[in-house]
């Protein structure tokens, strides 16, 4: 028979609690993966993904390839905006739901709808955005931003249109205050321009013979200043016609403006659908364009400018696109279309070309400007030279080693013979 022990039962049950207890603290994951995670705490971070643009070139290869996207700016670096630091959460916010207050309020800047552009003597890039009210100054190499704020260092209300003189001098049209506002190179404002504005937009200089245009919607005319005393001096165009007015010369809401190397004035005539050349003394000169969607007709051009080989690049509000014409209306190129991808377009106004051929171009709904680069006449000849001395090279060598050999001949000697 068994006989029932109570001191022995108690025994046996400390001894099992005693093996559940070590047995929960062996495979507890503190002690199994301790290591582990101070192993991947001590691991350096990931750097992030570098994308390559070099690829996305017009025309797409084997051609010489004309444009090239480089870049697209949007907003200030991460790195500019501090973290915010915020207090210890207590018992007592916990309890009620509530979130400590923050003690950083410094928010990070971002393009929301982009118009005017313009570049400096340093290669800065200045952005006019009329719904943040500020101008963003992007440093296209470290990619740093600026800012020309509103009731900070200027009074804005709509700013539409940039334009920089040689001097790095910035002029701002703000048709909400009916002028133009005239900045130093240390962004300081030092005078405006009021004469005879009444919605001022679009804005070109013509630094050689000191000039300033200034394309007014609301009269359809173009406004010429003097760019050192800012008098007006002549306008250009009929106003007072609530634009109706088609005749070569007149504008039906003049949107961009552009001066090439020998002081023409190129106008993007929006409603009317093409672009209108004056010379240096305001006179008309030609035009081309006409409204449709096939290659070489507008709906609603917004933008011009000029390259440094005299080409005229015109951009699309409605089709959203780019196209590119020679000295004779003739059209070259042209990309784009509607969307979110590199040289795609959401809501096109504004296109720029520095002296270093960079191209940009603004966007107002996805809040964005995008970098091109435009490939000279003298570069693509250049180019095409190298491409034709390797094809040649090639060719070469496929020849020489296509001909066969020779086979040495043997002759047999005589028997005895020396």
């Amino acid at each position: 028979m068994f006989t029932f022990r109570p001191n022995s039962t108690r025994r046996c049950q400390s001894g099992l609690a005693l093996v559940v207890l070590l047995s929960l603290g062996l495979g507890s994951p503190v002690w199994v993966f301790g290591g582990k995670k101070k192993t991947a705490d001590a691991a350096p971070p990931k750097a992030p993904p570098v994308i390559d643009y070099s690829n996305i070139v017009w025309p797409n290869p084997p051609a010489i390839a004309r444009i090239k996207y480089q870049a697209f700016y949007a907003a200030e670096k991460i790195s500019q905006v501090d973290t915010p630091k915020t207090t210890k959460q207590n018992w007592m916010d916990r309890l009620a739901g509530t979130q400590p207050a923050s003690e950083n309020t410094k928010v990070l800047f971002q393009l929301a709808e982009p118009y005017g552009m313009a570049v400096d003597s340093k290669n800065n890039l200045y952005v006019a955005d009329q719904k943040v009210g500020a101008i963003f100054i992007f440093n296209t190499e470290t990619r740093d931003v600026e800012l020309i704020k509103n009731k900070t260092h200027g009074h804005f209300v709509r700013i539409i249109g940039l334009a920089m003189d040689d001097n790095d001098r910035l002029f701002v049209s703000d048709p909400g205050l009916r002028h133009v506002l005239v900045f130093n190179a240390k962004h300081q404002p030092e005078d405006v321009i009021t004469d005879g504005l009444v919605e001022p937009g679009g804005l070109a200089i013509d630094t050689e013979n000191r000039l300033l245009y200034v394309a007014d919607v609301d009269q359809d005319q173009v406004l010429v200043y003097d760019a050192d005393t800012l008098k007006l001096k002549r306008r250009i165009g009929t106003g007072g016609h609530k634009h109706e007015l088609t005749t070569p010369g007149d504008f039906a809401r003049p949107a961009g403006l552009a001066v090439d190397q020998e002081g023409n004035l190129y106008v993007a005539d929006a409603l009317n659908n093409r672009i209108e050349i004056f010379d240096g003394d305001g006179k008309f000169v030609s035009m081309f364009g006409k409204a449709g969607d096939g290659p070489g007709y507008f709906a609603r051009p917004k933008g011009v400018a000029i390259d440094s080989d005299d080409h005229v690049w015109v951009v699309d509000g409605m089709q959203d696109r780019v196209q590119v014409f020679n000295h004779d209306a003739q059209l070259l190129i042209s990309f784009g279309g509607h969307g979110l991808l590199p040289g795609q377009f959401q809501g096109l106004v504004g296109i720029t070309i520095d002296k270093t051929n960079r191209v940009f171009t603004s966007e107002i709904f996805p809040g964005r400007v995008q970098q091109f680069r435009y490939v000279t006449d003298a570069e693509a000849d250049q180019l095409r030279k190298e491409k034709d001395a390797s094809r040649e090279k090639k060719a070469g060598a496929t020849e020489k080693q296509s001909v066969p050999t020779t086979i040495p001949t043997i002759q047999a000697k005589a028997p005895g013979s020396k």
